[in-house]
């Protein structure tokens, strides 16, 4: 018998991946509402009751129409309901089950616990999933009927108490079913396999005569019958009526002697008992002889066949019921016959019948035996099933290909893969370009042949189309559009795309918009062959799929305008650095790859009054437009701080730590500020200073001019911005050659999920010692390429310097490249002229 609870119980886990809701239940109503399956509920659920006016399952079924509830403590249809009151629901969604006599027999919904709005596509894939929830139980009701029949027939066929014999020519032994050693009177204990057995309880006045019919079926290979009496050991006397056949091996050679029997002392004395079980069966009986004619046909038989047992007794099968010759109901006959096998199958008889049938049918001495079922109705649930099941995978599949697409214009056009063969014949995808201008970017043909003048179909085609066909008309109205192949011929005007359309041959097509939130972004076309005509539910399918396909095309513009407007504003922020006279400034911003979000990340570089070459990298904790606009107003900040101080690193990091606390900019922030410094006489000798501090970053990396990678020893980070304005910043100092290369860079250069910081170092090392001859500009496109491939998980700011080789011509006077003449001592003072 079947069970539907399995398969409730998956269409309710189904319906909450699909809507989204972390609770689903379906529910029969009748005086009370019994929940049978669901997703999310709380151990023991199914199976409880609730009395109808204590439930928002209720009034979806009173009003027979999808209830959606987006904000329950608000709505007064539901608003009293003790789930709402308690909290645990702040949003209902259900659809009735409706079956197929037009009543409401049960209830699937969705629950969220807070309050959240129900597109029209959660209403649709509710309601067909409601439709198959109707399809798993009515296929469930069938299903027990069918399976009581099948007991009853099986009874009925017990009751015939015929019995089986199989005797070996070669080993002698012979082969009883249990039923068959009852008759004799014996036991499997007392029973000995051979022909022994049988002869010592066949009548003696009968044994002569029995004895004569096997060997004569034995030498002639042909056939034996014969009816006789079998006495057991309690004296009483058994007729039989027994019939068989020999078989013969490769050589031609009589092998085996196989057949049945039944006890007959009843019918003698009450006439044919086998005759009256078969009239009374449930199920279709017919018996043929060896010549395929109709020699009992039962009353059920004659109502599943259309036909009285005068008209088919002596007539032969294949005369009264031609459409099956040829086929797998003579397949399986004569199979059954020749090899003396029962066989059970299902097949689908022609008009005038146009029905399913399970028969099981088995040879005898006297021809062929067959029981029939008539099963259309079982099986047309269940192809109903079968295809909501498919419609259903089908939706699946496109939502987690456009969920989980990359590029959604590749997933795109990879829809008529999924949707060829099982919702047309051929379907070509149209998405229109930012520019206005329809474009073909996928197509597919279930038959291979086809293909290639698909592709060059779908390469012509939008140049040919006039604003009067199919395709045109779906994308200015936002309706499907169906129309015969030849109204789609006759629109288009002579030329290549009409001789293709008309070579492909399709009869009829639909033309189904991929509608977005307020516009039209594309068309799914899908192409049917003669003969083939959609269904509603298939047509309504098609419709989901590219209402999916068209919020997916939608989701991805609006990413892509909030992407493109934040990384503008991202790099609004930033600038471009100096030039000064001593060496060459290089910087790098790159956002994430996986979101389209601003961040806390940021560089910057300038000359201070003195002359002096500041750089500066940070990052505000966060990644949102708040992250941003602390960014900005830290980066200003300290901008402002150290032009108009000149003051050394040390002591704008402590400035900006303090203006930070008196403006409450209540962020946590790490930055790391170097500053490039020259006496006249450290100029001459071509050697530079940096000197520089550190708030919770990474420390800069230096580079020679020969390729050495140097780790500053003397770091010691402190504390993050904005965690205690009175924290004194100390500096540290290092001597650089001319050539040298500094990098300061943010933690998403070297972070990754699969890997721990310090293997991120490591990889930054070894491409910047692989890099070193590389010019600056160069270097950094290349470190960006090498550590994170253009893809990185997190914001990547750099700013790096690099030392020239050799002195540049210096200004005269004192200005905004000239560097101090005199370095200051005190690391957290300002410079002395």
């Amino acid at each position: 018998m079947r069970d539907a609870s399995a398969a409730l119980d998956r269409l309710a886990e189904l319906a909450s991946r699909l809507v989204g809701a972390p609770i689903t239940q379906i529910s029969l109503i009748d005086d009370v509402q019994v929940v049978v399956a669901g997703a999310g509920l709380r151990p023991g659920s199914v199976g409880t009751e609730t009395p109808l006016q204590a439930t928002a399952c209720a009034i979806t079924a009173a009003d027979r129409a999808p209830l959606a509830v987006p904000d329950a403590p608000t709505d007064p249809r539901v608003s009293g309901l003790a789930p709402v009151a308690a909290g645990a629901v702040g949003a209902y969604l259900g659809a009735p089950l409706i079956d197929g006599d037009g009543h409401t027999v049960g209830v699937l919904c969705a629950v969220a616990p807070a309050p959240r709005p129900w597109s029209e596509t959660d209403v649709a894939t509710l309601r067909e999933l409601a439709g198959a929830a109707v399809t798993e139980l009515e296929l469930a009701a069938l299903t027990t009927a069918y399976e009581s029949d099948r007991l009853r027939w099986g009874l009925a066929v017990d009751a015939a108490g015929i019995g089986t014999f199989d005797w070996d020519l070669r080993t002698g032994e012979l082969t009883w079913d249990a039923r068959l050693i009852e008759m004799f009177g014996h036991t499997p204990e007392t029973f000995g396999n051979s022909i022994e057995a049988f002869n010592e309880r066949v009548h003696p006045d009968d044994l002569p005569r029995v004895t004569d019919a096997l060997q004569a079926s034995i030498e002639t290979r042909g056939d034996y019958e014969a009816e006789y009496r079998v006495v057991w050991p309690g004296g009483d006397t058994r007729w039989l009526q027994a019939r068989g056949r020999t078989l013969v091996d490769g050589d031609g050679r009589a092998s085996r002697v196989i057949g049945a029997a039944y006890d007959t002392t009843a019918e003698r004395a009450a006439g044919l008992r086998v005759t009256r079980v078969l009239e009374a069966m449930p199920a279709g009986f017919y018996s043929l002889d060896r010549e395929w004619r109709f020699t009992h046909v039962n009353a059920e038989a004659e109502r599943l066949l259309g036909r009285s047992r005068e008209e088919l007794l002596g007539r032969e099968l294949w005369t009264a019921f031609p459409a099956a010759v040829g086929s797998v109901f003579e397949e399986n006959y004569r199979t059954a016959v020749r090899t003396g096998t029962p066989v059970h199958f299902d097949a689908h008889y022609p008009a005038p019948l146009d029905g399913w049938y399970e028969l099981r049918a088995w040879p005898s001495p006297e021809g062929l035996s067959v029981y029939f079922l008539e099963v259309t109705e079982r099986r047309r649930v269940q192809d109903r099933a079968e295809r909501g099941a498919q419609r259903l995978a089908l939706l699946a599949q496109v939502s987690a290909e456009l969920a989980g697409a990359l590029d959604v214009r590749t997933a795109t056009a990879h829809l008529p893969r999924l949707v060829v063969p099982a919702l047309g014949d051929c379907c070509i995808v149209t998405v229109v370009d930012p520019d206005g201008r329809p474009r073909d970017v996928g197509h597919w043909h279930a038959d291979p042949s086809a293909r290639p003048l698909v592709e060059r179909y779908a390469a012509v085609r939008t140049d040919a189309m006039p604003v009067t066909a199919p395709l045109m008309r779906a994308l200015l109205t936002g309706e499907p559009v169906r129309e015969l192949a030849e109204s789609v011929l006759g629109v288009l005007p002579e030329g290549e795309a009409r001789d293709l359309l008309a070579a492909l041959a399709p009869e009829s097509a639909i033309a189904i918009p991929l509608r977005g939130r307020d516009r039209t972004l594309g068309v799914m076309t899908l192409y049917f062959r003669r003969g083939w005509t959609p269904r509603e539910e298939d047509l309504a399918t098609a419709q989901d799929v590219a209402d999916r396909a068209g919020l997916a095309l939608d989701n991805a513009r609006l990413y892509g305008q909030q992407r493109a407007l934040a990384e503008g504003l991202q790099r609004s922020l930033l600038t471009e650095p100096p030039e000064p006279d001593h060496a060459e400034v290089a910087v790098r911003y790159q956002p994430a790859a996986e979101a389209a979000r601003v961040g806390g990340d940021w560089y910057d570089a300038f000359l201070q009054p003195s002359g002096a070459t500041m750089l500066v990298i940070g990052d505000v904790v966060g990644h949102d437009t708040e992250a941003a606009a602390a960014m900005g107003q830290l980066r200003g900040l300290l901008r402002g701080i150290a032009t108009y101080s000149d003051a050394g690193p040390g002591e704008v990091l402590r400035g900006l730590d303090a203006s930070m606390a008196l403006l409450q900019t209540r962020v946590l922030a790490t930055a790391a500020v170097a500053r490039f410094e020259q006496t006249d006489d450290e100029r001459a000798r071509g050697v530079t200073r940096m000197r520089w501090a550190n708030a919770g970053h990474l420390p800069p990396l230096v580079v020679g001019a020969d390729g050495s990678v140097t780790e500053l020893a003397a770091w010691r980070g402190d504390l993050l911005l904005g965690v205690d304005p009175e924290t004194r910043r100390e500096e540290s100092v290092v001597t650089l050659d001319r050539g040298a290369t500094v990098l300061l860079f943010t933690d998403g250069l070297v972070e990754r999920r699969d890997a721990d910081l310090d293997a991120g170092l490591a990889r930054l090392r070894q491409a910047l010692r692989e890099l070193a001859d590389r010019p600056l500009q160069e270097l950094l496109d290349e470190v960006l390429e090498r550590l994170v491939d253009g893809h990185p998980e997190d914001d990547v700011a750099l700013v790096a310097v690099r030392l020239h080789p050799q002195d540049r011509p210096r200004p005269a006077v004192a200005g905004p490249n000239r560097v101090p003449d005199v370095v200051p001592e005190d690391p957290a003072g300002p410079p002395r002229r």
